[in-house]
């Protein structure tokens, strides 16, 4: 009598292959972390920003500027992602930066980059943060900016405009940056840019009966303000804001874990006579230092800073890859990674609580320490990873778990939606004024977190409670013409259309109804001759472009878990699976150069270095699970 041997599928022998992948990645503290990758304005400003503090080392300049040097392309430009279009802020930023790092103006690379700058408006033409690090320097007036002044901060919430009408990332930029609107500093550089002026002439105003011309003269307005400025009223709204911007600095020494607060509160601090040895300034720039990467290349070692850090996001999605692969529930890793996110709960109130004052904190942020802005995206998917963990201490995982559900359930806006950080930050004036030309600056309500909250609802048996129903009847609402669903936080209708179906079908939504029906269609009509799925994101701005680009790991993983969950499109499953199979590298791992984040449509993009692995972990994950 012979015994057969049950051989694994090339499936899962991929899978095991990737999850051990993953298992290497995990920090020894239970964390995963993948760098955060955008853009070289990050590290352009971060050149300016420690010029402007007398910080800047010879050293530090020599590797950022080296980094600079590598991300420029051929026609002398610069992109916000990988092969993307060029961008005129980005490059200009980079063109002033190298200057600073000691590139003449006369050189190949500068002189490619000024030509295309000037062929495409010149200076005059570049985004109001540009120009305010422009400013700083003298390289550009502070008159022909925008006017934001302090006394913004003591406009009452019920009021257009006030602070808490701004998106979380917005609100802390916008607070310290009316602090140095109004001290209006200039410290010449030993150079200018004048190189890079086109000469236009400044655009007629807009009609006055028009949001942007009524804006335009309350900026004149405010303009004149500035210059005889209720002196008392200016003072107090100067100290105000000094008292909101360090009642917001975070145990790691930033301000909502990004970037942009991160540099404009520590200039705002610095021109208010914050010394560099005052407390607030040293954990600041200490926590600073801890964004920057280092690496050698043949060119020699380079530094470039990371916008953000994700270790609450990433762990929560490894938690769940590695469940949905079949990893035990009380595996040692997960184990780690639970505990870990445990003690990341937040306990205290945040600016959240201004528009929900009754509700108890709960959930989780993104990043390492931003206890003021968790986030139900973040919460939503650490739930679905934590409910399913067999925990040695299952009351303090179970009442950890139903914080986060009470406080996610109670951020729901009113219109049955869920936001990321805010609910109910729906205002749409702020973004008429003239200075916000760049980047989202408000937090509505968006597809793809009210997905994942919904999927959350469900798995914890709330499917059939009313903000459950309520949230089902919103992303039903928000269907796109075509089928997919857009997506705010990743590129684009790949990544809502990946996280919806999931979320309906696991909410109840029958996977035969015509709204699942309609995804799963756009899906497989949008399936590339190679088997996988990829989206460029100039989709945001250009429609040409949507369900349209090279094919990558983590979103061929997003369309597999959308037609996984509702059946029906077999052929178009198997073939994603195969390319998958076909591009994973020897380690388990997959290359994907492509940005497929989203910070700001249209503005700014990410390229998350962990969503290569974990998502197609989940996909083959559930693709395994479904053919055995």
């Amino acid at each position: 009598m012979t015994t057969q041997v049950r051989t694994r599928s090339p499936e899962a022998e991929a899978l095991d292959l990737a999850v051990e992948h993953l298992r290497g990645l995990q920090d020894k503290a239970g964390w995963w972390k993948g760098e955060l990758a955008t853009n070289v304005t990050m590290d352009a400003e971060d050149l300016l920003l420690r010029e402007f503090l007398g910080v800047r080392r010879a050293e530090e300049t020599a590797r950022a500027a080296r980094w600079i040097r590598s991300q420029q392309r051929a026609d002398g430009t610069w992109a916000t992602f990988h092969g993307g279009p060029p961008d005129l802020s980005t490059t200009v930023e980079a063109w002033v930066a190298l200057r600073l790092a000691g590139d003449a103006v006369d050189e190949p690379h500068m002189v490619r980059a000024q030509q295309w700058v000037l062929e495409h408006g010149g200076l005059e033409s570049t985004r109001v943060f540009t120009r305010i690090w422009l400013a700083l320097f003298g390289l550009w007036s502070w008159d022909e900016l925008p006017d934001m002044p302090p006394e913004l901060i003591f406009l009452p919430k019920w009021f257009p405009l006030n602070i808490y009408d701004w998106g979380c990332w917005a609100r802390q930029t916008v607070v310290p940056l009316t602090v140095v609107n109004a001290i209006r500093p200039v410290r010449p550089l030993p150079f200018g840019a004048d190189e890079l002026r086109a000469g236009l002439p400044a655009p007629e105003p807009a009609a006055p009966w028009t949001w942007k011309g009524a804006f335009q003269r309350l900026d004149k307005g405010l303009h004149a303000y500035a210059k005889r400025p209720n002196r008392d009223l200016r003072r107090r709204a100067m100290h105000r804001a000094a008292e909101w911007i360090l009642a917001r600095q975070e145990d790691d020494g930033g301000w909502g874990g990004i970037q942009p607060p991160w540099v404009y509160s520590l200039l705002a601090l610095h021109l208010l006579g914050y010394p560099a040895d005052h407390p607030a300034m040293v954990k600041g720039f200490a926590g600073l230092d801890g964004f920057l990467v280092h690496e050698s290349t043949p060119d020699g070692p380079v530094r470039r800073l990371e916008a953000c850090q994700s270790p609450v996001w990433d762990t929560g999605l490894a938690v769940i890859a590695m469940l949905d692969a079949g990893v035990p529930a009380d595996d040692p890793d997960l184990l780690r990674a639970t505990d870990w996110l445990l003690d990341e709960e937040i306990t205290v109130k945040g600016d959240w609580s201004v528009r929900r004052p009754a509700l108890e904190p709960g959930g989780w942020a993104f990043e390492f320490d931003n206890d003021y802005y968790p986030d139900t995206d973040d919460t939503a998917e650490i739930v679905l990873g934590l409910h399913r963990i067999d925990h040695d201490d299952p009351v303090r995982l179970r009442a950890a778990v139903a914080r986060g559900v009470a406080w996610t359930v109670g951020m729901q806006s009113r219109d049955g939606g869920w936001a990321a950080f805010d609910a109910d930050n729906m205002r749409t004036l702020a973004t008429k004024l003239p200075f916000c030309d760049f980047g989202a600056v408000i937090d509505p309500p968006s597809a793809d977190v009210t997905a994942h909250v919904v999927e959350m609802l469900a798995a914890v048996g709330l499917s059939h409670e009313k903000p459950a129903r309520r949230g089902i009847l919103w992303l039903l609402k928000h269907q796109e013409a075509d089928g997919s669903w857009f997506g705010r936080w990743g590129a684009n209708h790949v990544y809502g259309t990946g996280a919806v179906v999931p979320a309906l079908v696991a909410a109840g939504v029958h996977p035969g109804s015509r709204p699942i029906r309609r995804a799963v269609d756009w899906l497989v009509e949008h399936q590339n001759a190679d088997g996988g799925w990829g989206e460029d994101l100039r989709s945001y701005r250009d429609p040409a472009w949507i369900g349209r680009g090279d094919s990558t790991a983590s979103q061929t993983a997003w369309a597999l878990l959308a037609l996984l969950a509702a059946g029906g499109a077999d052929e178009a499953v198997d073939r994603g699976v195969a390319w998958l199979l076909a591009t994973q590298r020897s380690d388990g791992g997959w290359d994907e150069p492509q940005f497929t984040g989203t910070g700001f449509p249209r503005d700014f993009y990410i390229n998350y270095h962990l969503y290569r692995i974990v998502f197609p972990i989940t996909a083959l994950g559930r693709y395994v699970a479904s053919r055995s």
